[in-house]
């Protein structure tokens, strides 16, 4: 029977508790405070905690239990935690994981930690899945897969195959289903637990067996492998090699992961953040990952310092026309954001059926013409209730010609980049917003020097 997690609360006075009961080594407050609580509560507690008292907090605890506490660690928190412990101790917690997870806690260690952790291994089965995770890049299907599965022959009876489910209850958290191999391992199908359940002892596995599923290849990128389980609703998803042998399997869980680490990094580009950082890192990794698209938007800026400097003539003889040079810069700005964003969006869900490029560049002209229109015609009918009609034509001419290149820069930019395998939400933000503002200023002092 599973052990049922209680809600747990992290509050100051219980840290305060914990920390007292610490240095005391009163252990039995920690072990009776901490049964039922899940292991991702732990985890933020420990946090809170030096490198020390969080180790002794792990040490009282079950090994299955620090496993867990130790994969719920951030990443950067994890290594600087794991350098406390002995390659022996870390090979234990190791032995107690999933070995997707195994892996890649390994492979966040320093090389020569982890050989050593490896030779501690004891368990040869723990030990050869490792071995084997470790051969795949960590983005790709065989990086995510795990290991552990039930598998059954296609001519085994029901009695045999609830003997191998017995064998591996232990090594498999969540049995959604059973694979159906052939002598050679070759991937055939899968049976649901429900009808090997309801089936009679004698029946083999060839005459329930369903030979409808979907399965990944190990050398697949992440984000495909995330796109499939997400367009069909699966919840673990079957890996297979070149030669379509069943070599191991995705939970959701890791693809929740993907998903969530794609979408920080698209929202962190987005927001002109070069790298991923986190609120707790040092002050200098936070700069090197702020500064540079503020720099390009400060020279970018001072770009548009000098083009506003070359009309200076025109704009000392008409000076309302400074007075638009906000709303021109605005406006190009937002129409880029917004139609590099869908872009980007449509790039993330792609489709079979989306449009060509010259179609989307066609659509993209037509809804830009109309929201110019729709943008300079209310700004032509303001300026004109204060008399100036000519300044009022050089303003709605300059919103439709502003519209319509902030529309092509923030439609085309993302395609270009994906077409060039860089992430295309680099388009979306300061990198769009700057090159609309120094071709909206110059564009509308360009046509008010032509017309007035």
């Amino acid at each position: 029977m599973s052990e049922v997690k209680t809600i747990f609360e992290l509050s100051k006075e219980y840290l305060s508790a914990l920390e007292i009961a610490i240095e005391e080594k009163n252990s039995a407050f920690i072990r009776d405070t901490m049964e039922g609580v899940n292991s991702a509560d732990i985890s933020a507690l420990l946090d809170e905690l030096n490198a020390d008292m969080a180790k002794y907090v792990i040490d009282i605890l079950d090994n299955e239990v620090g496993a867990e506490i130790i994969e719920d660690l951030e990443e950067d928190t994890r290594t600087k935690f794991l350098e406390n412990f002995t390659p022996k101790e870390v090979a234990d917690y190791i032995t107690e994981m999933d070995s997707d997870d195994a892996v890649d806690i390994i492979n966040e260690l320093p090389a020569k930690t982890r050989e050593e952790v490896i030779s501690e291994i004891i368990d040869p089965d723990t030990a050869a899945h490792i071995h084997e995770l470790m051969r795949y890049d960590e983005d790709c299907a065989g990086g995510l897969m795990a290991k552990e599965m039930i598998i059954a022959n296609l001519n085994w009876n029901i009695v045999q195959t609830i003997e191998e489910i017995r064998r591996q209850r232990e090594n498999v958290d969540r049995i959604y289903s059973v694979y159906v191999v052939d002598d050679k391992y070759k991937l055939l199908g899968k049976v649901s637990v429900k009808d090997i359940l309801l089936a009679n002892d004698n029946t083999h596995i060839s005459e329930i067996y369903d030979d409808d599923v979907i399965s990944v290849e190990t050398y697949m990128d992440e984000e495909e492998v995330a796109d499939i389980m997400r367009k069909y609703d699966l919840d673990v998803v079957p890996v297979v090699n070149l030669q379509g042998k069943l070599v191991g399997r995705i939970t959701i869980d890791d693809i929740v992961d993907v998903i969530t680490d794609q979408a920080e990094e698209d929202r962190q580009l987005m927001s002109g953040i070069s790298s991923d950082v986190e609120e707790d890192d040092t002050i200098w990794v936070i700069l090197k990952a702020r500064l540079p698209w503020l720099i390009i938007g400060l020279v970018g800026g001072i770009v548009g310092a000098y083009v506003i400097r070359g009309f200076e003539d025109q704009i000392q003889t008409i000076t309302g026309l400074a007075l638009f040079i906000p709303l021109i810069m605005a406006t190009g700005g937002n129409v880029g954001v917004q139609s590099s964003t869908l872009v980007v969006q449509s790039l993330a869900t792609k489709s079979v059926f989306t449009d060509s490029l010259g179609k989307r560049l066609l659509k993209m002209v037509a809804i830009a013409m109309f929201t110019g229109l729709v943008l300079g015609s209310i700004s032509f009918f303001v300026v004109y209730l204060y008399g100036e009609i000519k300044l009022g034509l050089v303003v709605a001419i300059a919103l439709q010609a502003v519209v319509l290149l902030a529309s092509f820069t923030g439609t085309a930019t993302p395609l270009i980049l994906d077409k060039l395998g860089i992430n295309p939400a680099l388009a979306s933000g300061p990198f769009i917003t700057t090159a609309n503002d120094m071709l909206g200023i110059t564009v509308y002092l360009l046509i008010a020097n032509l017309l007035l």
